[in-house]
């Protein structure tokens, strides 16, 4: 699409589908990370959240109603990650789809020996590569309680949709050169060999030990409490809350 067509039809969208004063308000009040940038950004967030309710596509699973308040409030915490990157991030994708709480998967692997084992896996969210970005309202909507323990779903998630744009998702999103890639790679995986061996020895962390699964795990769980819980994360993590804040060009501990 030519540049004038895209900002003729996003000025369009603006004035036509804006969120109403009364629900934005409502949203960051329910979601307070959301307010912690200047005023200018909150409205920029406001803006991004408008066009990506009018390019996604939202639906209930078994009959969940999905309304104003609810899409509204994942598209606001959907656009945290990609404020400064930009909407065209989430290009790649069109489905949202809401469950009522989490739901269970069939999962299988093969084990050394060949043998094949199934099992269920619960899920309160799941981004698959083209789409569809699955959520569970149960944790959407507990967003504003949980975040002090640095947990976010939709950022979890459409985290997972930037590791993805370059294909399998390994902890490692689009970067501009092999020189920031090597940087990349090297701070990330420093700082999850050092996270699985905490684990290992049973100590208390911040992050949830959901993140010694893969790397591509770590940098998703890490970016919800880049976003969510920012204080904690540089005072505990900070090679890897510097390593964020250059991706997303974002300092939310600075306002939180």
């Amino acid at each position: 699409m030519r540049a004038w067509l895209k900002r003729w039809r996003e000025k369009r969208t603006l004035a036509r589908r804006a969120i109403p004063d009364a629900l934005w308000a409502l949203t960051l009040a329910r979601f307070h990370f959301l307010s912690w940038r200047s005023a200018a950004d909150v409205a920029r967030l406001r803006d991004m959240a408008t066009l990506f309710l009018a390019d996604k596509e939202f639906s209930g699973a078994h009959g969940l109603a999905i309304d104003d308040e609810m899409a509204v409030a994942i598209a606001a915490q959907a656009c945290l990650p990609v404020l400064e990157l930009g909407l065209d991030w989430y290009d790649g994708f069109k489905g949202v789809v809401v469950h009522a709480d989490a739901v269970l998967a069939q999962r299988e692997f093969v084990d050394a020996a060949g043998v094949v084992h199934e099992y269920e896996e619960e899920l309160s969210g799941e981004a698959m590569h083209g789409g569809p970005v699955m959520l569970a309202w149960r944790d959407v909507a507990d967003a504003g309680d949980s975040a002090g323990e640095g947990y976010n779903v939709v950022v979890h998630e459409f985290v997972h949709v930037l590791d993805m744009r370059d294909g399998t998702p390994d902890g490692v999103p689009p970067l501009p050169d092999r020189a920031a890639r090597a940087a990349w790679v090297e701070v990330l995986k420093a700082e999850y060999d050092a996270f699985r061996e905490r684990i290992d020895a049973a100590e208390d962390t911040l992050l949830d030990p959901y993140a010694a699964e893969a790397p591509e795990e770590f940098f998703a769980v890490a970016s919800e409490a880049f976003f969510v819980a920012p204080r904690d994360l540089r005072a505990e993590h900070p090679r890897l809350y510097e390593l964020l804040r250059g991706f997303f060009r974002q300092n939310p501990a600075a306002h939180s």
